[in-house]
């Protein structure tokens, strides 16, 4: 063969033997693999010579001669690989087989086996601690902004319509940044859906009140109670509508745990006893304001209580309890805390009678703004017509409710009217079934504040009354006087009022039957 690889004709013979791999190069191998046996031999049989001169000849020798690299013996017992050409028997399945160049010996191990899959090696971990800050030595606009919309977050109507996503989007500003404020006060005018859990977790998220309220809070318990004595530390008035579930025990540690509590307040609650208006005496001298309104167990040891509140109560109410306390124990009350009171409601004490009025409001009271003297059977038109014109101690008042009381007529309307006319902005009384009408048109003229009137089941009521309040008295052809700041007019029951019923812009009138849907 050329170096141009361009070959010459050859014999059947030499192509038989080269393609079963004998060719004149495989054949000068396996002689030199022979001669290698009997070389070795002989150098065994030759006397070893002194160590003088033999390390440097054997160095000598080395690098005289070109280093072979050490071929990788593929048998595993040592032994020379066999002639190709010759014949084997396989050691696994012990058949025979020529061999070739390209055979080799087993090495033990299943060909076919697959590899086995690399372990992952862990990443070395960085052994240094490296602390990562960053020093703003200026708010960022952001956080200008966040803080600037928490602090008039009650005013974000403000914005106007800015849209669901924009609202999302400051909610989430917002709570990412933990800049809600920190309520001090919070009201619910509904949580009937709230179990006593969810009661629990509003006071864990709000421990910082110092104003509650809680409207129609049935499912308050004494567990959820308990929350509210332990996590309410800053709490110094408190409102509840319907706790009926909340037994002494719990409310008394709650007085215990509140000895600045200034208002207390709550609606509906039959096991709220005497024990626990002892307690709340005791434990919080600083009450300016209390509210046991329908209270079941209310009697006249109640009052005995209360009237040790000396410290300046100044809203009581005591309405509607199961049976009424007597006359006496409330004029006993009023001799007591009487003088610093501003709002008194003493509705549905059936046993009072025009008595209470004259022994117990008369001398007794002096700073009254707000009164309600509401379904008080025993009371009489003379009697309350004689109490607001001998009522001289006390000023002018802002809110009166006598309503319920079916015998007062114009005598008790026209004494009103005569002593709170002038400041009078709420006047509740309906069901004066026997009040005039000559005296109904002097609302329109003695009370130039009044905002809210009820005249609901007063049968004089008509049109002209309601335009006399509404337009004012014609008087030389000009309308004078009139309720110019009324606000809301209720007339439910009175018949008279028809379709015509006059209006005015910003007057809403509430109860006219022409305009009830049929």
């Amino acid at each position: 063969m050329s170096r141009n690889n361009v070959r010459g004709p050859t014999s059947a013979l030499t192509e038989f033997l080269r393609d079963s791999g004998i060719t004149p190069t495989t054949i000068a191998r396996r002689a030199a693999t022979r001669a290698q046996p009997q070389a070795a031999e002989q150098n065994e049989e030759q006397p070893v010579a002194g160590p003088s001169r033999a390390p440097d000849a054997e160095s000598s020798a080395r690098s005289g001669r070109p280093r072979r690299r050490p071929t990788r013996s593929l048998w595993t017992n040592g032994s020379s690989k066999p002639p190709v050409g010759s014949f084997e028997n396989c050691a696994v399945c012990g058949k025979q087989f020529t061999v070739t160049k390209y055979t080799m010996a087993s090495s033990g191990n299943d060909p076919f086996k697959k590899p086995a899959v690399p372990k992952k090696r862990k990443a070395p971990a960085d052994k240094r601690s490296i602390t990562n800050f960053e020093e703003r030595r200026f708010p960022t606009l952001v956080s200008l902004c966040i803080q600037l919309i928490t602090r008039h977050i009650d005013d974000i109507d403000a914005f106007g319509d800015i849209g669901t996503m924009n609202v999302e989007a400051i909610a989430k500003a917002l709570s990412k940044n933990r800049s809600f404020p920190a309520n001090s006060t919070l009201t619910f005018y509904d949580a009937t859906n709230l179990a006593s859990p969810a009661l629990e977790t509003l006071v864990y998220h709000n421990a910082n009140l110092v104003s509650l309220r809680l409207d129609f809070c049935g499912h308050l318990d004494d567990n959820s109670f308990k929350v509210f004595s332990t996590s309410l530390p800053a709490l110094e008035r408190i409102e509840l509508l319907g706790p009926f579930l909340v037994r002494p025990p719990a409310w008394q540690n709650f007085f215990k745990s509140h000895p600045g509590l200034t208002g207390f307040l709550i609606n509906q609650s039959p096991r709220f006893d005497e024990d626990c208006v002892k307690s709340l005496v005791n434990n919080c001298p600083q009450i300016t304001n209390l509210r046991l309104k329908q209270v079941g167990q209310m009697q006249g040891s109640f009052l005995l209580h209360i009237a040790t509140l000396k410290q300046g109560l100044q809203y009581l109410d005591i309405s509607e309890p199961s049976q009424s306390c007597s006359e006496a124990s409330m004029i006993k009350l009023l001799r007591a805390v009487g003088k610093t009171l501003t709002h008194l409601d003493v509705s549905k004490h059936a046993d009072l009678t025009d008595g209470f009025l004259k022994k117990g409001l008369i001398p007794f009271t002096g700073a009254l703004q707000s009164l309600v003297l509401s379904y008080l059977p025993e009371l009489t038109d003379q009697g309350l017509s004689d109490f607001f014109n001998g009522w001289t101690s006390n000023s002018a008042l802002f809110s009166l409710d006598v309503s319920r009381n079916e015998v007062m007529g114009s005598a008790a309307l026209e004494g009103i009217l005569k002593h709170s006319g002038s400041k009078l902005e709420e006047l509740n009384i309906n069901g004066w079934k026997d009040v005039g009408e000559e005296s109904l048109k002097m609302i329109g003229q003695a009370t130039q504040q009044l905002k809210k009137v009820d005249v609901g089941f007063c049968r004089a009521v008509d049109d002209f009354v309601i335009q006399e309040w509404l337009e004012g008295k014609l008087k030389r052809g000009h309308r004078t006087d009139g309720c110019s700041k009324l606000e809301e007019v209720k007339l439910w029951g009175c018949n008279r009022i028809t379709v015509s019923c006059p209006r005015k812009k910003g007057v809403s009138i509430l109860g006219v039957e022409s305009h009830t849907l049929r």
